[in-house]
């Protein structure tokens, strides 16, 4: 019945089928979990060690943090052509690559805490440069990686036949 209170699963089979329920789960989503969560420590690492390679400079424009979002949005543009036109891919590599990796290492969060610290700082055209030329450069370096992967797919392609 609607609104009354049900009973907390106290008995030996309700919780015998709550663990079930999680072993399954675990079954099912465990590994793409564990790649994840690999992959999301590599790509955190390499930003990482950008960020100290290139260290952002208040008032200036954060050339790390561009640098990681322009070249992850180009690595995603050559992964999702490569694992969903040119080839099958193993079904944990995709989760690995571009939730993992390319996940920990661009940063939506960075960028949007780096344009606030501009703007706070009173440097607004550089603050409206990176706003706008992060967007505008990670969105055509994705487009260029997957224009550039399926030409250069399409070309060895070719060449392969013509060598046979």
């Amino acid at each position: 019945m609607a609104g009354e209170l049900t009973e907390e699963p106290t008995g030996i089979a309700d919780r015998a089928a709550g663990r079930a329920r999680r072993w399954e789960f675990w079954r099912t989503h465990g590994p793409v979990s564990v790649v994840v969560a690999f992959g999301g420590a590599l790509g955190a690492l390499a930003r990482y060690g950008l960020a100290q390679g290139l260290p952002a400079r208040p008032g200036h424009f954060p050339l790390a943090t561009f640098i990681t979002n322009v070249a992850g949005c180009f690595a995603i543009g050559v992964l999702m052509v490569a694992v969903t036109e040119i080839w099958a891919a193993h079904r944990l590599l995709r989760p690995f690559l571009g939730v993992g990796v390319l996940g920990g290492f661009t940063t939506f969060s960075t960028y949007v805490n780096e344009i606030r610290a501009l703007l706070r700082s009173g440097t607004i055209v550089v603050a409206a440069g990176y706003l706008a030329g992060t967007l505008i450069c990670a969105l055509s370096a994705t487009l260029a990686a997957m224009w550039l992967t399926r030409a250069g797919y399409e070309r060895l392609r070719r060449a392969r036949k013509a060598a046979r």
